[in-house]
């Protein structure tokens, strides 16, 4: 069941926006730094930033199921939500504009940051760039509402509008993450190892959920993959990304069951809330930067690498295990937090 489960996953309408599969590093600096060897610990990075269209990131993943989905439509606009410095809202400009669709954004103030650098620069600065209509919405505004709205106002004009939620996580965009499970045990096939930790920032959720139902459908432990909370609390973030997996599953038309103790998710690198800066995420940024040459950022893979580094220095990584680190990509977030990363 796991194998025909797997290859429907390649009869969902599908729009190609990455190079291939994105590369797994070791992390071999990051090792001697914590001097994780003498613990038999390998550490290695799934490298999900490494992809060309639009500074490339997590979202894309998403994003090519959402696009096979509209483009089955003949949908001509996609209009899509998120915060100011929305990840997601970049990658759908660049999305729609290498497939020449109009692309319109509503982005509300979801972080207490008003700085210059926060509102114009990073991904702000790459929407316009991209060719994308952005509306800039006041913080408590439902940003899908008017985006909705905005959706049947074009169409009264005769356009074909696709509405893609925040970070694109939905069921059908967790299939990019399922497809992406079906990716790393490829590759772990060809290493000749099996991972024993998979670490994810769950934000709204789909990365963490596809990849859950993605294993859980290849008949895989789904437990494995551990979420570091930067949206919402633990309690919030856990029923939600269950209920997402499962109904990703129904996608795909398998039988495999998740439960509860499948989901885990931890809270501790929150902090004060949604795209707050912490001094543990401001260290992880700098390590990963100085010892490797890769950028994570501020808001997602930043925090979720700060609660890997503190399970490894806290004994919570068992010794002789291999863990992988998903780079979720959004480094042109970097640019909006430079008062806050600045040495």
């Amino acid at each position: 069941m796991a194998t025909a489960t797997l290859s429907f996953l390649d009869a969902i309408p599908r729009v190609t926006l990455l190079d291939g599969a994105t590369p797994i590093q070791r992390l071999i600096r990051i090792e001697e730094a914590l001097d994780l060897p003498a613990r038999r610990i390998r550490l290695y990075a799934k490298r999900d930033d490494h992809m060309a269209l639009g500074g490339g990131g997590n979202k894309l993943r998403k994003l090519e199921y959402h696009l096979g989905q509209a483009h089955t439509a003949g949908a001509d606009t996609i209009v899509s939500v998120g915060g100011l410095q929305s990840n997601h809202a970049r990658l759908t400009a660049a999305a729609a504009a290498r497939h020449g669709l109009a692309c319109e954004l509503f982005l509300a103030r979801l972080v207490p940051k008003d700085d210059v650098d926060y509102e114009k620069n990073g991904n702000v600065l790459l929407n316009d760039l991209f060719g994308a209509r952005t509306v800039f919405l006041p913080q408590g505004t439902d940003a899908l509402a008017l985006a909705e709205a905005r959706a049947d106002e074009l169409r009264a004009k005769g356009h074909s509008v696709a509405v893609i939620p925040t970070g694109g996580s939905t069921p059908l965009g967790a299939l990019g993450y399922a497809r992406c499970a079906r990716e790393i045990a490829e590759q772990e096939s060809a290493m000749d190892m099996r991972f024993d930790r998979i670490i994810v920032p769950n934000g709204s959720a789909g990365t963490q959920a596809g990849l859950v139902a993605g294993f859980a459908a290849m008949g895989r432990r789904p437990d494995r993959v551990k979420g570091y909370a930067v949206l919402k609390p633990r309690d919030a973030a856990r029923p939600a990304t269950l209920d997402l997996a499962r109904e990703a599953l129904h996608l795909l038309e398998s039988d495999a069951t998740l439960h509860a103790d499948d989901i885990e998710i931890d809270d501790t690198q929150l902090g004060a809330g949604y795209g707050v800066p912490t001094e543990d995420m401001k260290k992880a940024v700098r390590l990963m930067a100085s010892r490797e040459g890769i950028l994570l950022d501020p808001v997602y893979s930043g925090k979720a690498f700060a609660g890997l580094l503190h399970d490894l220095r806290e004994g919570l990584v068992r010794n002789g295990e291999t863990v992988l680190f998903v780079a979720t990509g959004g480094m042109p977030g970097l640019f909006a937090y430079r008062a806050d990363l600045a040495g």
